[in-house]
């Protein structure tokens, strides 16, 4: 089986290096990843630039580009084939929700769905208040690395242009209470910008905000991975909202 593992937290990552021990147990794994953090990139692609790839060891590659760009070049110019299976992550915090329009985690796994290959984006639902001072080491990534196998094990095959979802609680495995299938929730975050001046006395932003929660709503990611589980949602390509298109086509006929 011939893996492509990617994620957006930099080819250093923790999590990048939990997943990648893991996956090697089901088979022969490349990683293509940036050289630096790409968090929240969505899925951009490096076309005014040119991209710079560099090998650090056997079947080892750093990017200078997006998590997007790491999987094209990993199928089309180290692997020179198309893997049975892309895996992106692990990634430092949840994405859960609309964060999957954001995330460059998500975006490498829907960068290989464009391309009809089984995807998968895993991810670490880390409370960043709580850890704020702990190390990387505290973080419990090997659970959701584990947690991936069990999935890519439990699953036979994954439709043409639909992704998985992965999001699994900062918890040891043992209390992790399940694997459960979950729809696509909604987050809230106060959207804050921060306006500053620099030493000229130009002003310049930081636009950001704060996690202000979740809309409570049974059976969605976000609340199946409060509740200790780690969800599941598939994600197709096509986003169409059929039943406002129907609303729209009964309208105006």
């Amino acid at each position: 089986m011939k893996i492509l593992l990617s994620n957006d937290d930099g080819v250093h990552a923790a999590g990048l290096q939990a997943m990648y021990q893991e996956l090697k147990k089901l088979g022969e794994v490349w990683v293509v990843a940036p050289l630096e953090e790409k968090s929240t990139t969505g899925h951009a692609l490096t076309l005014h630039k040119p991209l710079r790839m560099i090998s650090m060891g056997p079947r080892f590659y750093g990017v200078s580009g997006t998590p997007a760009d790491c999987v094209s070049l990993g199928i089309r110019q180290v692997i020179k084939a198309i893997p049975d299976l892309v895996v992106s992550g692990i990634n430092r915090g949840g994405n859960l929700g609309q964060d999957v329009y954001y995330s460059g985690t998500v975006s490498a796994a829907r960068e290989a769905c464009i391309l009809g290959i089984p995807a998968l984006a895993v991810s670490l639902a880390v409370d960043f208040v709580k850890s704020r001072n702990q190390p990387e080491s505290k973080l419990h990534y090997s659970s959701a690395a584990k947690m991936a196998i069990h999935l890519l094990r439990k699953i036979k095959k994954i439709p043409k242009h639909t992704l998985l979802n992965l999001n699994v609680p900062d918890l040891a495995i043992k209390k992790i209470k399940g694997l459960r299938l979950a729809q696509q929730g909604f987050r809230f975050y106060s959207g804050s910008i921060l306006k500053r001046k620099d030493h000229r006395g130009k002003d310049y932003y930081w636009v950001g905000g704060q996690y202000k929660g979740f809309r409570e709503q049974e059976f969605t990611d976000c609340m199946t991975v409060d509740h200790g589980y780690a969800s599941v949602t598939p994600l197709k390509l096509d986003c169409t909202d059929f039943q406002f298109l129907n609303h729209l086509t009964k309208e105006w006929s």
